[in-house]
């Protein structure tokens, strides 16, 4: 989202597409200079195996000695063959020349490209996401700890603009807090970004130009970089979302999701004196969610900690490792923490007993994009939701709940990343797959589950807060 949603301060940026370019230029250009260096060595030299001494090489530079074929020959068509030929256009057969003539030996040719190849995938990894020294793909801090409902921020109806990105989980996070706590449009406007780094100037997230494509309501600006600049001048870090803007100061008050979802459930917006034309027409008599009920936080934040690492997190620690060490600990954090979760659903509806709470919202974004991209994307583990049946259930009876379909385009989502995140799919190539619709069964009330109603699933903040 980018690397959806992630962020970073510093010199780290979104892989840009002319780095992408140039990168990949510069290792096809390493090849042909070195096979075609490669020609003034002596093919007796070459001939010996892979492992050419310096001494050899110095010699063989000294000597400039012509190969017993001209240049142009190296690089013509080789003889037809009687071999068969349909369908198969060769590329530019460099395997094929390395064993006609002697020219360079094949396990240099491929050891040289393999080294190239990986060399620079780990310079674009570790550019779009930042990376420990042992190859742990590592989450960057946030810098802006504004909350809302202080002196500062005061929870006023419409004072605030929010910026979110369809493919990123962590808005996918504010967007769902805003459909459980009934928080309208008119009271916490949001704009939804349009994921493309080939156009963004720092970052990926950017306002569409298409019909139909949603633009800045506040400044006009061409994507997210020129807002970060207009509302805190001077600003180096990654430009991300989820981004909550008051529109009365012009500053940014957050930008981190965990920080906008808690402060999403403390305000209520209906309890200003001001602004009071923002409400909704049910508003004054809908049911007053609590997501963060006292007598469970030390619970939800336990529960948010491993979830947040061996989930949420732990699906990119997966997908953007570097070694192999790196991958297994972060597969074994996948495996691990879903299994865990299955079991807690064997035991109750939702994660900490038969209502919803924070941490079922921290989990759904995650979910939900699971079976369609992380498991074949980032390759983080052998389990699919589709295979756990507590956690299939529980996936239905969160996509059920009114609202919560319209929070996520999945289809969407999955091309941003199989396309966007190019490092790790260079093809570009989107598999298809069903629908999640078709593949978990969602849409369909399942009445074993029990009732959707808003008092029998979510806590009242009348009774918890008393």
């Amino acid at each position: 989202r980018l690397l959806p949603g992630s962020t970073s301060v510093g010199r780290r940026e979104a892989f840009p597409v002319s780095m992408r370019t140039t990168t990949m230029a510069m290792v096809f250009l390493a090849i042909v200079a070195f096979i075609i260096s490669a020609t003034m060595y002596s093919p007796s030299i070459l001939r010996r195996g892979s492992h050419i001494k310096l001494g050899n090489v110095r010699r063989g530079w000294a000597q400039r000695r012509v190969p017993s074929r001209p240049l142009c020959a190296v690089f013509s068509s080789p003889p037809k063959r009687n071999t068969p030929t349909s369908g198969d256009n060769g590329g530019l057969r460099i395997l094929e020349w390395a064993g006609r003539g002697g020219l360079l030996p094949q396990p240099l040719l491929v050891q040289t490209a393999k080294t190239g190849w990986r060399e620079a995938w780990k310079i674009m990894v570790s550019e779009l996401a930042p990376q420990s020294k042992s190859g742990d793909y590592v989450r960057p801090t946030y810098g802006f700890q504004g909350k809302l409902g202080t002196s500062e921020h005061p929870a006023v109806p419409g004072r605030y603009q929010l910026y979110v990105g369809n493919a990123c989980p962590w808005c996918h996070r504010v967007l769902l807090a805003k459909v459980f706590r009934n928080i309208s449009m008119a009271q916490l406007p949001h704009t939804e970004l349009v994921d493309d780094p080939t156009k963004a100037s720092r970052g990926g997230w950017v306002f569409g130009t298409e019909r139909g494509d949603q633009k800045d309501p506040l400044f006009g600006s061409y994507d997210l970089r020129a807002l970060y600049e207009r509302c805190s001048p001077g600003y180096t870090g990654r430009c991300t979302a989820p981004l909550l803007i008051d529109k009365e100061t012009g500053t940014i008050v957050s930008n981190e999701s965990e920080d906008l979802v808690r402060m999403l459930n403390e305000v209520d917006f209906e309890e200003s004196t001001a602004g009071q034309e923002h409400r909704n027409d049910d508003s004054k008599n809908s049911f007053n969610v609590d997501l963060y009920p006292p007598h469970l936080q030390a619970d939800i934040d336990a529960a948010n900690r491993w979830i947040y690492s061996g989930i949420n997190n732990g699906v990119y620690r997966c997908g953007f490792a570097t070694s192999q060490s790196a991958y297994d600990r972060a597969m074994d954090d996948v495996t691990k923490s879903l299994d865990r979760v299955e079991g807690m659903l064997s035991k109750s509806r939702f994660l900490l007993g038969e209502k919803i709470t924070e941490s079922d919202l921290r989990l759904l974004p995650t979910v939900a994009r699971f079976d369609s991209v992380y498991f074949p994307f980032f390759k983080c583990t052998n389990r699919r939701i589709e295979n756990l049946p507590n956690l299939k259930g529980w996936l239905q009876d969160m996509y059920m709940i009114p609202g919560v379909k319209e929070t996520l385009d999945l289809e969407r989502a999955k091309s941003s990343y199989f396309t966007n995140l190019f490092p790790l799919n260079p093809s570009g190539i989107i598999p298809r797959s069903p629908s999640i619709e078709e593949s978990m069964g969602l849409g369909r009330k399942d009445p074993n589950r029990g009732s959707l109603e808003r008092s029998e699933i979510f806590f009242d903040k009348t009774q918890t807060r008393k």
